[in-house]
């Protein structure tokens, strides 16, 4: 962990967001390796037209897996719009989360999609009881990915490695799962989702965006930074009125 290297991370790095332009700009970048939204982030980019953004975004993307959410919080609905999530194209991943936002379990949906070839992205799990009430839901012969947010556990002021370490086990039955850590707060969450086996790793554009620091010098940053604060402030013209200072008296 001194000397991080991106050239030998096992742990698959996704784009998260809803951008256009920039799903653009790291679908050119060989080290991203899929990419996630959610109506969250597109609500945040201004997008209205649901179904228009993801086809053009699977235009975009015709080679990586990409995950759309669902957004109608009844289960008929929601598979409903599921199945249509995935008639957009062979890469994609249909959004399911975890619950309703009533508190129910969406397992039977899971279980019915799952029986029907649909590849699932399960989201917004943050405790062992949900990966594990999910993973009995997936099936070892469909591709599906597990998001459990542990930049949210880390929120809360919890250690999201535990959990993560526990997800990793728990899908170790399901060879066609994935487990991803997912809303990371900061690019060290990379090399420590890459150290317990994590499969994927999902982040916005400010995190991955600082990908070529891994592994700057410490002295050369420090210098850097302090010249950032000196040029800034001079940018800003601050000044500070400093009374003179009297000569030392002889002795």
């Amino acid at each position: 962990m001194d000397h991080p290297d991106v050239s030998r991370l096992r742990v698959k790095l996704f784009a998260d967001g809803a951008d256009l332009a920039v799903i653009r700009t790291m679908a050119a970048n060989p080290l991203i390796k899929g990419f996630t939204t959610n109506p969250t982030l597109m609500r945040k980019a201004g997008i209205t037209d649901y179904v228009a953004f993801a086809r053009e975004v699977v235009a975009a993307v015709p080679d990586r897996p990409i995950s759309f959410e669902v957004f109608s919080d009844e289960f008929g609905e929601m598979a409903a719009q599921a199945r249509e999530i995935a008639s957009w194209g062979p890469n994609v991943f249909v959004k399911i989360p975890v619950t309703n936002t009533r508190g129910e379990f969406a397992g039977p949906l899971i279980t019915a999609l799952v029986a029907d070839g649909v590849q699932l992205n399960v989201t917004a799990l943050l405790t062992d009881d949900q990966v594990a009430r999910v993973a009995a839901c997936l099936s070892p012969r469909v591709a599906s990915f597990v998001s459990v947010f542990a930049g949210r556990i880390a929120d809360t002021g919890r250690d999201p490695m535990p959990i993560m370490r526990r997800a990793v086990e728990m899908l170790k039955p399901l060879p066609a799962a994935e487990l991803i850590w997912a809303s990371p707060r900061e690019l060290l969450n990379v090399f420590q989702a890459d150290e317990i086996g994590c499969h994927v790793i999902t982040a916005t554009s400010d995190v991955l965006n600082k990908l070529p620091l891994v592994g700057k010098g410490l002295a050369a940053f420090s210098l850097e930074t302090v010249q950032m604060f000196r040029q800034d402030a001079v940018s800003a013209g601050f000044t500070i009125a400093v009374a003179p200072v009297a000569p030392r008296a002889r002795v």
